[in-house]
């Protein structure tokens, strides 16, 4: 779990009647619950720890992540700001979380929030959402991992990157990477000297362009989109795209 000699911890509210009114949004259980600060590199809490609490994202960035049987890491998803770890609780975590940047959360002990979610309808159907959006997302990784080659497995997460932050200007997105090279793989089931070709090859054909270290710009959002090999179409125009094949992986 978080270690305190290195978070500033206030502490928790936990006791119900203390809320006031029926929030009206899970946002707003955590609303009033004080702000913690983890460093980069930091760990929340670790996998197969007792899972007391649920977590959201104020600022910054975590990873999750699971660690394979001959010790590789397998990256499993990135959280951002507005997002909520650990609304589909076991009794003990599946995984562990990580700072990927300096980043601020608020915790949220779980006896709380069930007895919270049971006193308020209003909240059952958004955490039912939730849980959807995360089976959806479990099998949107499954696809990813199973069918794409390493070019579209790429341009798919550079378009989920594109989904979550401001949106297109005419067909052109910034992207913010605050994770490593090294991060990229782990999710992507890659090498890093895979995902470093890869985006080599998508900015030497003009696709994305780096912005420093941790952003990139997607100058053709529609040859993205092409390339995710997703039956979906993302773009506002459709581009025709000229390629050498051969293999990509």
């Amino acid at each position: 779990m978080l270690q305190t000699n290195n978070v500033h911890h206030l502490k928790e509210v936990t006791n119900p009647a203390l809320f006031g009114a029926e929030p009206d949004s899970l946002q707003a259980l955590f609303r009033k619950q004080p702000v913690e600060c983890l460093a980069a590199g930091q760990s929340l809490f670790f996998e197969g720890d007792p899972a007391k609490h649920l977590f959201e994202v104020v600022e910054g960035s975590l990873r999750i992540f699971k660690i394979i049987s001959d010790g590789r890491r397998v990256i499993t998803g990135f959280l951002h700001a507005g997002d909520i770890v650990g609304v589909s609780l076991k009794s003990h975590y599946l995984y562990s979380a990580e700072a990927i940047v300096d980043t601020r959360i608020r915790r949220f002990s779980r006896k709380t929030f069930e007895a919270e979610v049971a006193r308020c309808p209003d909240l059952r159907p958004e955490v039912f959402s939730r849980l959807c959006d995360e089976m959806a997302a479990a099998q949107d990784q499954m696809v990813l991992l199973s069918r794409k080659n390493a070019e579209e497995r790429l341009c798919t997460f550079l378009l989920r990157q594109v989904q979550r932050g401001p949106g297109l200007r005419g067909n052109i997105a910034i992207v913010e990477l605050p994770m490593t090279r090294l991060d990229i793989a782990d999710y992507l089931g890659l090498t890093i000297e895979t995902v470093s070709r890869t985006m080599t090859k998508l900015t030497q054909r003009g696709i994305i362009c780096s912005i420093g270290r941790h952003a990139v710009r997607v100058m053709k959002h529609g040859v993205l989109a092409q390339l995710s090999g997703d039956d979906e179409y993302y773009g506002d125009e459709r581009s025709q795209i000229s390629y050498a094949s051969g293999n990509h992986h």
